[in-house]
């Protein structure tokens, strides 16, 4: 990755220099990875065991539905976060408020790992599960608008794709860091261990990952779009407020453009774990493992669009991988229902590559539609609510499906997320070529 910045260093003495954009690439990268790591052990949690640990009393499917609905609200908590965030971080700065997501988010995640089950603490366990579990989501609803800004508004106007290459791959590292721990987990306890205290581990973990992210991001700058912005005094008194008024029709595609990315991430992961464990019976530990697998194919889909959008466009290649995604669906479960472990691995490997296809060039795209002293509040919200369209629903909609009309159900409803999607970008402009 160094090298591939020292290419484009000749062109960024405005910017700060190589070093200095180097510098922002690692910090967007790790504290993304940090955060999506602490979003998604929650995710992996939810499929295998918090409904043995929080909602023992139930039916199995309804302790399903009750744990993917406290993963639920973590969604409906990021646009929260991202008005909350994004309000100051278009009049304070970037930097300053993404160290304040980087520390919510990891305290909330680590105590998780320290709250009691329903056998200790009765009806309040769920209760503070939830609590813990909407700050996770205001946390991490202010944390990705800021690091891809933190990348776009410091990279040079033509390399803006490739500097959001990096923030935009923290997800597909902190689930392959989320799983990996997992499986490691699995092979290493028993059930009975791994069920009581050992999938406590990940949680607890975020404790070191914040200080590290944040030893990271207390040495970056301000963005220097912001701050001549800034300087020209141009921040408004309630950012989201002007997006509202100035920039619904870009909020609303732009949302809907990203519910394929979620749906795709959020069906092949979270969903798929708990079906392919709890209905094809495949063993978990090969879950994890060929999950692990499939995030080699997401971060390659992501890194690959992303630095292609600088001349093939941002659009055009989020309207490839949303149109692919449409056939996709229909695919995926078929290969799924297979149990043959390499024909799983294509299906969610095959998901996750079309995910980064359209997640990548997004970290350039969103920012890109909104003027710089909204454009915090815009990106991010935008960002969210394609998350609580496509990812809060897509597991508690899936499971439904799947229980009444089979898994080529959930298929089809891919499908249709694919193609809302594709409407909304093809009304969208193309925006590479804009100044900021």
């Amino acid at each position: 990755m160094p090298s591939v910045i020292e290419d484009v260093a000749p062109q960024e003495a405005a910017t700060g220099g190589a070093e200095s954009l180097r510098r922002v690439a690692v910090a967007s990268f790790v504290g993304t990875a940090i955060e999506f790591y602490d979003f998604y052990i929650y995710g992996t949690a939810a499929a295998l065991v918090l409904n043995h640990a929080f909602f023992p009393n139930l039916s199995p499917l309804n302790a399903t539905l009750a744990s993917f609905s406290t993963y639920a609200v973590a969604f409906v908590a990021r646009p929260v976060g991202s008005v909350l965030f994004g309000h100051f971080g278009d009049r304070v700065g970037r930097k300053s408020v993404l160290v304040v997501s980087l520390l919510l988010m990891g305290l909330s995640t680590a105590l998780v790992g320290a709250l009691p089950g329903y056998g200790t603490w009765g009806a309040a366990a769920p209760v503070l599960l939830v609590v813990l579990r909407f700050t996770q989501g205001i946390g991490l609803g202010g944390e990705w608008g800021g690091a891809a800004l933190l990348a776009v508004e410091h990279a040079p106007g033509r390399r803006r794709g490739l500097y959001a290459a990096f923030p935009q791959l923290g997800p597909s590292v902190g689930f392959f860091a989320a799983t990996g721990i997992f499986w490691v987990l699995s092979g290493c306890l028993s059930d009975a261990a791994f069920t009581s205290w050992g999938w406590r581990i990940p949680f607890l973990l975020s404790f070191v990952l914040v200080a590290v992210g944040l030893f990271v991001r207390l040495k970056i700058s301000e963005t220097p779009v912001f701050a001549r912005a800034m300087a020209a005094n141009e921040a408004g008194r309630v950012p989201v407020a002007d997006v509202l008024r100035r920039h619904p029709r870009e909020l609303l595609l732009g949302a809907g453009g990203m519910v394929v990315a979620y749906g795709l991430f959020y069906t092949a992961t979270t969903y798929c774990l708990a079906y392919a464990t709890g209905t094809l019976k495949l063993a978990r530990g090969t879950m994890l493992g060929l999950s692990m697998v499939a995030c080699v194919f997401l971060a390659a889909g992501t890194w690959l669009a992303a630095t292609r959008s600088d001349r093939a466009g941002r659009r055009t290649l989020v309207l490839a991988g949303s149109g692919a995604a449409a056939i996709w669906g229909l695919v995926l479960f078929p290969l799924l229902d297979t149990k043959q472990p390499l024909l799983v691995a294509v299906a969610i490997g095959g998901a996750l590559f079309l995910m980064g296809v359209i997640y990548g060039p997004m970290g350039a795209f969103l920012p890109e539609l909104f003027s710089t002293h909204v454009r915090y509040s815009g990106a991010s919200l935008a960002y969210n609510l394609g998350g609580v369209l496509g990812g809060s629903v897509a597991p508690l909609v899936s499971t439904r499906l799947q229980a009444a009309y089979g898994s080529h159900a959930v298929g089809w409803y891919l499908t249709a997320m694919a193609l809302v999607s594709v409407g909304c970008v093809l009304a969208l402009p193309e925006t590479r070529e804009r100044e900021l």
